[in-house]
């Protein structure tokens, strides 16, 4: 049989997880001194109630190689094989840490890929290897073709709020009082391991319309495989997404919501809403 792999990061809840029949393995969230399990000590909405009390922005701390080889070695001693993806190398050591366990257990059955992205852009990478898994591919094919898949994966969000961003050092206090003042929302992206600042509007409306048009114009989604919308405890927020993005690809109306998690969630806080898909070649 084949094992899907993947981190708590990915933003997939443990209920999913026993659904899809993957596991996922959390990463810690530190509060300075206190420490919890992303998604199985404090859940995504008790993390946004603690985000917006925050002086300072909480961290996260990688899951250990050791975590690792006791879960790699338990498949392999079943007869199976592996196919574990996570955040990117760009953003967590948590995939090194995967690399060496790889190592440490059976090379030969153990396939361990660096995503390139994170939250629900993880997530979709994630649902992709189910399917394939599902329809019987073997674990050297699943990996090659998320592999392939991996320089594709495109997320785009509008954030609501400039708080967050000045909080982490991502933009000077004066910029967050006048763009606060201006109600500017940022875009950010996820593509290629790093979380990049690529556009801003006036309004988180104005926003979404400024990405569906590079979307229709640069990087426009391969209709061919899942999309995933994704918010941060903002439903308003993903409700106005989903109508602006409305019409970029076929059955977009059906595609999964899913939540933005701890470790992109710490810089762009509550209200963002945005898509993950992969690009058309």
């Amino acid at each position: 049989m084949v094992r899907i792999i993947t981190d708590s990061t990915s933003d997939i809840s443990q209920e999913q997880a026993r659904e899809m029949n993957i596991d996922v393995v959390p990463l810690t969230v530190l509060f300075g001194e206190e420490g919890f399990l992303d998604g199985v000590e404090i859940s995504i909405e008790e993390f946004y109630r603690r985000l917006e009390q925050a002086e300072t922005l909480p961290t996260t701390a990688q899951v250990p190689p050791d975590t690792f080889i006791e879960l790699f070695q338990r498949y392999v001693d079943a007869g199976d094989q592996v196919v574990a993806l996570f955040i990117s190398s760009e953003m967590s050591g948590t995939c090194q840490s995967a690399f060496i366990a790889r190592e440490a257990v059976d090379p030969d059955n153990i396939f361990v890929l660096d995503s390139r992205t994170v939250t629900f852009g993880l997530g979709l990478m994630v649902r992709e290897a189910v399917a394939m898994r599902d329809k019987g591919l073997p674990a050297a094919e699943i990996y090659a073709q998320l592999e392939e898949l991996s320089h594709r994966v495109y997320l785009l969000a509008a954030v609501n709020t400039l708080k967050y961003l000045k909080m982490g050092g991502r933009i000077s206090a004066p910029a967050a009082v006048v763009g606060g003042m201006l109600g500017i929302s940022p875009v950010i992206s996820v593509w290629n391991g790093i979380v990049n600042s690529v556009g801003k509007s006036r309004g988180r409306k104005n926003a979404f319309q400024w990405i569906a048009k590079r979307i229709r114009e640069e990087e426009p989604v391969d209709p061919d495989h899942m999309v995933i919308f994704g918010h941060s405890n903002a439903p308003d927020a993903l409700a106005e997404c989903r109508e602006a993005f409305a019409g970029l690809t076929p059955g977009l109306e059906n595609a999964q919501d899913s939540p933005i998690g701890a470790v992109v969630g710490t810089h762009v806080g509550p209200g963002a809403a945005g898509m993950a898909y992969f690009k058309k070649v």
